[in-house]
C-alpha cells in the first residue's frame, strides 16, 4: 500500500486535472479507444472510479451509469477508499483478485485513459515515469489475461528504444502515434 497509494494518487489527479479542461465543444470527439467519443471515455473513468472504490470497500463491483461529469470528485472518493489499510488485504469480491492486482489495473487505467483522454482532445501530458514503469511492469504481465478479457487489443508493436509511456500504450492495444 505504502508505494501505491502515491502512483495512484499522482495518477488519478493528473487525469481528473485532464478531465476538468474537457470543454462541452469536445465531448463528441474521437480518442483512441474506437468506441468512445471523450464523453463515453469520461463516462467510462465515472464508472472505473466507482467500480474500483466499491472493490476498495469489499462490496459487489458498481455498476455503470450514465455520464454525470463528476469524474474528479468520484476519484477523490476512490483514493480515499483505498487509503484504507483494509483495502489492500484480500481478494475482491465479485473479481475473485488480490487486491494489490486491482490497484494495478485502476493504475493502468488512469494511466492509459488519461493518455487517451490527452491525445483525444490536444493536451499535454506526462505521466510521473516510476507510475508508468509500474504500469508497464504489471501490463507485461497481465496482458494476455488481458487480452483474453477484451481488456486490451492486440499489441501495437513499438520501436525498441520506444519511451516506457509508449511501450504500455502498445502493450495496452494502443498506437502511441494515434492522432485525432
Amino acid at each position: 500500500m505504502e508505494d501505491m497509494m502515491p502512483l495512484m494518487t499522482r495518477a488519478t489527479e493528473q487525469t481528473a486535472s485532464l478531465v476538468r479542461a474537457v470543454r462541452q465543444e469536445q465531448l463528441g470527439l474521437p480518442t483512441p479507444c474506437e468506441k468512445y467519443d471523450v464523453k463515453d471515455l469520461v463516462n467510462h473513468l465515472e464508472w472505473v472510479a466507482e467500480m474500483f472504490a466499491s472493490l476498495a470497500r469489499h462490496e459487489a463491483p458498481a455498476e455503470q451509469g450514465p455520464y454525470a461529469g463528476d469524474f474528479p470528485e468520484r476519484a477523490e472518493r476512490t483514493l480515499a477508499a483505498w487509503s484504507r489499510p483494509e483495502a489492500w488485504e484480500g481478494v475482491s469480491q465479485g473479481m475473485g483478485m488480490p487486491m494489490t492486482t486491482l490497484a494495478h489495473m485502476y493504475l493502468v487505467d488512469m494511466v492509459a485513459h488519461g493518455w487517451d483522454l490527452a491525445r483525444a482532445t490536444g493536451q499535454e501530458y506526462a505521466p510521473d515515469p516510476e507510475t508508468v514503469a509500474r504500469a508497464l511492469s504489471f501490463t507485461e504481465q497481465m496482458a494476455e489475461k488481458g487480452r483474453q478479457g477484451g481488456v486490451f487489443g492486440p499489441a501495437v508493436a513499438v520501436p525498441d528504444d520506444a519511451s516506457p509511456l509508449d511501450r504500455l500504450l502498445g502493450v495496452t492495444g494502443r498506437d502511441p502515434a494515434w492522432t485525432p
